[in-house]
């Protein structure tokens, strides 16, 4: 199974690589944008859980559920677990689009890694994948400054004391963290396992996010920087 979806995920890069005008980091956006239109009912799903779930840590009953049990913390424990399936609220909703994204991230990154093929080698495993655009391989590798094939640090003319400056790896981060701030409860109670999960989550995912955009092919940052670009923009769309 897992196969056929690399080889689905290729045949439409390379479908959208030869409509774009054979740029590849066209290809990655245009096709960003196309997981995120399909995926938008589910992603707009765990929004409003999201909105659902601010409102609740802010309501009267979910406060005064924090000082009456302020020093029993498993008591506490039950009485919000009580609210939350009373309100119809899933205390993790706002870290499952995070989450969500993994299989769809490994996926594209075999798609992007197996499209760029240059050796022999990496040539005849793409044959296996590709139903159509034989005649477009191999692919043009450049957008921008990049080498979509590589890590932005080692192609990036922003070089100081011999060093890259991973431009992308910042602003995926970045954009991460925004991400992650727009869809974490604005309130979490101290004393919310839960929420203090998710708090963590959103500090330590956009750092992870930055690190991958850093250390694999600059393709993938271009796939990570434009799906937080559509996830912050359907957010403000959302109201």
């Amino acid at each position: 199974i897992w196969d056929t979806v690399i080889t689905v995920f290729i045949n439409i890069l390379l479908y959208i690589y030869d409509f774009v005008g054979n740029n590849f980091g066209l290809a990655i956006i245009f096709f960003t944008l196309l997981i995120r239109l399909i995926t938008y009912p589910l992603n707009a799903k765990q929004m409003k859980s999201t909105q659902a779930m601010q409102d609740l840590q802010q309501s009267e009953e979910w406060q005064k559920i924090q000082k009456k049990y302020k020093n029993d913390k498993e008591k506490l424990a039950q009485e919000q677990m009580r609210v939350y399936q009373e309100q119809g609220v899933s205390p993790f909703g706002s870290c499952l689009p995070t989450l969500i994204q993994f299989p769809l991230i490994i996926a594209l990154y075999q798609s992007i890694t197996r499209s760029l093929a240059v050796t022999p080698l990496q040539l005849l495993d793409l044959s296996k994948h590709i139903t159509m655009g034989a005649a477009l391989i191999p692919l043009n590798r450049i957008f921008l400054w990049l080498d979509l094939s590589q890590p932005e640090h080692l192609t990036t003319p922003l070089v100081i004391f011999g060093y890259g400056i991973p431009l992308l790896a910042i602003i995926v981060a970045a954009t991460s963290y925004l991400q992650t701030k727009l869809m974490t409860p604005t309130n979490p109670s101290a004393g919310d396992q839960s929420a203090q999960m998710t708090k963590m989550m959103g500090l330590y995912m956009p750092l992870f996010m930055g690190w991958l955009a850093y250390s694999f092919p600059s393709g993938l940052a271009i796939y990570f920087i434009t799906s937080n670009v559509a996830s912050i923009a359907q957010y403000g769309f959302m109201g």
